[in-house]
C-alpha cells in the first residue's frame, strides 16, 4: 500500500513530543540509544522530568551544541549532552543498580519488532552483516516500571514492525506498554493492540493494512 497523500507521517521530533505528553511530572525516565535520545530536546521547562542515562547520569538535559559541548559529558549513545541543575554523574555499576532495582518509572526504547503481546525485539536481526548490540536493553526492559517503544511503523522494505509474533531474538517477553510510531500511538492490552491516536488523514482501515494486523479502535 502506498503512502496516501492525505496524511503525513510524524517526524522523529513529533514522535518525541507525543511521548512527552504521556510522561507524568516527577517521573524518572531512561532514554534508549537512537530515536529516543531526541526526547531530551523536547522536555518542557515548566515540568519536572528526570532523565537517566545508563552510563551514569541523572538529570540529563538536552543534547549539547556549540559552547555547551563538554567532551567528557556524553550519553549512552556517545552524544554530547548537558546536565541540568542538580544533576549527578556516578559509576556505571550504580546506574545499573538503579535500573535493576526498579527505580525507573519509564524507559523509552527503539525496536525492530513489537508483538501484539508486548514482546520486544531490539538487539539483533538475522541479517548477516548486522552487529548484535544488546547493551542495557534487557535490564531496562525488565527493570523499568513501564516500557515505551519509539520507532518507525514499517521497515525500509515496507514490512510492519508490529507483528503477531516476533521472529527476531527477544529482548523481553510481554514488557512493552505503549508504542509510538510515525503513524500512530498504540497501547498493548491483554486483547491485543489498541489505537490511542493516529496521524490526521489516516483511516483505521489504512492503519490496519499498513500494520498487517487487526487493531482495536480507540
Amino acid at each position: 500500500m502506498s503512502t496516501s497523500p492525505r496524511y503525513t507521517p510524524r517526524s522523529v521530533d513529533e514522535i518525541a513530543r507525543r511521548i512527552v505528553q504521556d510522561i507524568p511530572d516527577g517521573a524518572y525516565v531512561n532514554l534508549g540509544i537512537g530515536q529516543p535520545m531526541a526526547i531530551a530536546n523536547h522536555l518542557p521547562v515548566d515540568r519536572e522530568i528526570i532523565v537517566q542515562s545508563e552510563n551514569g547520569i541523572l538529570g540529563m538535559g538536552p543534547l549539547a551544541a556549540g559552547d555547551d559541548v563538554d567532551s567528557e559529558l556524553v550519553n549512552a549513545g556517545k552524544q554530547h549532552v548537558t546536565l541540568l541543575p542538580g544533576g549527578a554523574i556516578f559509576h556505571h555499576g550504580d546506574s545499573f543498580a538503579m535500573i535493576r532495582g526498579g527505580h525507573l518509572d519509564i524507559c523509552v526504547l527503539g525496536a525492530f519488532q513489537v508483538s501484539t503481546r508486548g514482546d520486544l525485539a531490539n538487539w539483533r536481526t538475522p541479517d548477516a552483516d548486522a552487529i548484535p548490540a544488546v547493551g542495557g536493553a534487557m535490564d531496562l526492559a525488565q527493570g523499568a516500571k513501564q516500557v515505551f517503544v519509539m520507532m518507525e511503523h514499517r521497515t525500509r522494505q515496507g514490512q510492519s514492525k508490529l507483528v503477531e509474533r516476533c521472529t527476531y531474538p527477544l529482548t523481553g517477553a510481554g514488557v512493552v506498554n505503549r508504542i509510538y510510531t510515525d503513524l500512530a500511538t498504540l497501547a498493548v492490552t491483554p486483547l491485543g493492540l489498541r489505537v490511542v491516536d493516529r496521524v490526521a488523514g489516516l483511516s483505521h482501515a489504512e492503519l490496519e493494512e499498513l500494520s498487517q494486523l487487526q487493531l482495536m479502535e480507540a
